[in-house]
């Protein structure tokens, strides 16, 4: 909220952002859908008790002209209904973990369906419990984002999005309030920036 409150109306032409859902997923230890080994990237600190408040999606739509709302299925009763979805199905079905999930959008559009197996996020160095694939965020870019664009993700966690905003070449501003996974964040940010520039001509 302080961040946001820095910016005037309508500074950012996109926010993606995937808050906490408000139900238990920092202290539940999912691993393959069913399993409770111990891994790195759980910590008991609570992050996920409580969902966003209402003067938080008011604050996020002053400052962006569109959003994308992770979870949003969640925040219906805030957000409203609207016409588009994002929904992406994560292809591992029949076990504890949900077959997919919803993204409210505030476009005028048809709904969206991207399907990506949700191991490719073990495959891309797992830093946190709820993290999504930067393929996803690039495919939300690629569908909703025009280029040159500025984008805002107030939920920055493991830095998916700014991994694919950087790919694409959006100018992308974030913030997070957990200073242990911010600190990942940027390692694996910069790891993932590395290593594409060693493949470029």
């Amino acid at each position: 909220m302080k961040f946001m409150a820095a910016f005037p109306d309508k500074f950012f032409d996109l926010a993606i952002v995937d808050p906490p859902y408000g139900i238990g997923a920092s202290d539940v230890k999912f691993i393959n859908g069913t399993s409770k080994t111990d891994k790195p990237y759980y910590r008991l600190n609570c992050w996920d008790k409580q969902r966003p408040t209402e003067q938080y999606f008011c604050e996020l739509k002053r400052v962006s002209k569109n959003q994308i709302v992770w979870g949003g299925n969640y925040f219906a009763d805030i957000l409203g209904q609207f016409r588009c979805y994002i929904f992406w199905d994560k292809t591992i079905h029949s076990n504890s973990y949900a077959d997919g999930e919803m993204a409210w959008t505030s476009f005028d559009k048809v709904a969206r369906y991207y399907r990506k197996n949700i191991a490719q996020v073990n495959s891309e160095g797992r830093i946190h419990p709820t993290q999504k694939p930067a393929t996803l965020y690039q495919f939300c870019l690629k569908e909703f984002g025009e280029q040159g664009q500025k984008i805002l993700d107030t939920h920055l966690g493991s830095q998916s999005s700014r991994i694919a905003a950087w790919k694409m070449g959006f100018d992308f501003w974030g913030c997070e309030i957990d200073e242990q996974y911010f600190n990942e964040g940027c390692k694996r940010f910069e790891t993932e920036t590395m290593q594409t520039s060693l493949w470029v001509g």
